[in-house]
């Protein structure tokens, strides 16, 4: 029987690139056309690629970490008498991958859980529940989607108590010694960060940033989290969690917040929800990005229950950005920084800082007052986004905080 290549598909205009995440079958493994294979990573999104062909995988013919070009070979699979092989970048890009990332996530909040079959289970699913030790309990997990995802375990776990919002995020693994001398080690970067720096590699190459600067009040959000704190109701939300929600309503006023732009520079895609990102830390200095999918349809509880869980999933190592995650704030006032130029992460548009409250002295007749003050810094692609609409945006989240009140 024929062996030919199995090559990598255009998943996206303009794109010319993608990093090898996980392989999803091994050689030897009988394959039916259509079925997902392996992973890739885009400047885009997270996704699976299914086989081209009905046949038997031969061999691999890249590692998992790889960067390719596209219409790259990947594998060679031995196939029936007649099947031609694919040209290099063929078929369209894999159906609805990038909107279920998002429709997903989303579903979370508006969508009612069903049980699924074994038909509905993805590969990487199985694999995460053979991981958790939940194989064989899988037809007990709600899908919040058409196919059960990771993030369906993960809330499920957390519903009965195990491994949820409550728990701990578990420390990195330790990193795997590839030289030792007497005078350095070498260790292997952790797919988390390889998956990082592969984003922030793709956003320095397409990205032209900008960075503003503003002083804000904080003491209407600080007045709110000590009455929030001497309530008796259970609601406690974060002052960070009330600066979100001031972010997601100025979002909704300014649509370039809520857009992309394609590779090559001539279309917009604007998002009509927004797609909150949250930076969030993990031990050994790793980062990944919480995502509140449609911020803007939720009321203000729903919204800090929503950015509670999904910052919870990050912490345990569950990274959300999507091609519609289009903002992103980083919150480091609990490390004692005031200021920073924070950085674009692609496929994002603009990441803004919030800094640690100070007091700040302001003149007044005969003396000063000290008020309570934050540092807001937004940095921006240019492409998108110029400095006249980004100060608009940026002094809209100003007024928002400076104004805030406990939604009701």
């Amino acid at each position: 029987m024929p062996v030919i290549a199995v090559r990598i598909p255009q998943m996206g205009e303009g794109l010319q690139e993608a990093r090898v995440v996980a392989f999803l079958k091994k050689p030897g493994d009988q394959i039916k056309r259509d079925e997902p294979i392996y992973q890739m990573e885009t400047d885009k999104a997270l996704l699976d690629i299914e086989s081209p062909y009905d046949g038997v995988l031969v061999e691999w013919t890249a590692k998992e970490g790889d960067v390719l070009p596209i219409g790259s070979e990947i594998a060679k699979m031995e196939v029936a008498e007649g099947v031609k092989e694919m040209p290099a970048g063929h078929g369209p890009p894999p159906k609805e991958e990038p909107k279920q990332t998002v429709a997903e996530p989303a579903a979370v909040a508006v969508a009612e859980p069903r049980k699924v079959t074994n038909a509905e289970i993805p590969p990487r699913t199985r694999r995460y529940l053979k991981e958790k030790g939940l194989l064989d309990r899988a037809a007990e997990i709600p899908a919040r989607g058409k196919k059960l995802m990771p993030e369906d375990v993960d809330a499920w776990l957390a519903a009965q108590g195990d491994g949820g919002a409550s728990a701990t995020p578990a420390a990195a693994p330790p990193p795997k010694v590839l030289k030792t001398t007497a005078e350095y080690e070498e260790v292997e970067i952790s797919q988390r960060q390889q998956t990082l720096s592969y984003r922030l590699a793709r956003g320095a190459q397409l990205c032209v940033p900008g960075t503003i600067m503003v002083e804000a009040c904080w003491e209407a959000i600080a007045e709110a989290r000590e009455r929030v704190k001497a309530s008796p109701d259970d609601f406690k939300p974060s002052a960070f969690t009330m600066m979100a929600w001031c972010v997601v309503q100025a979002m909704k006023r300014h649509p370039k917040f809520r857009s992309a732009i394609s590779s090559d520079g001539k279309t917009l895609r604007t998002y009509k929800g927004v797609h909150l990102g949250i930076a969030v830390a993990l031990p050994g200095d790793e980062l990944v990005t919480a995502m509140v999918p449609n911020a803007d349809s939720m009321s203000w509880r729903e919204f800090a229950e929503a950015a509670r869980q999904q910052i919870e999933l990050a912490r345990n190592g569950k990274d959300q950005a999507t091609e519609a995650t289009t903002l992103s704030i980083t919150n480091m006032s609990a490390f004692g920084l005031r200021n920073a130029v924070p950085v674009v992460v692609s496929p994002a548009v603009a990441t803004l800082f919030l800094g640690e409250a100070f007091y700040k002295p302001v003149p007044k007749m005969g003396g000063f007052d000290f008020r309570q003050m934050v540092m807001l810094s937004l940095t921006f692609d240019h492409r998108v986004i110029n400095g006249v609409g980004a100060a608009n945006f940026l002094n809209d989240v100003k007024a928002e905080i400076e104004n805030f009140e406990l939604p009701e």
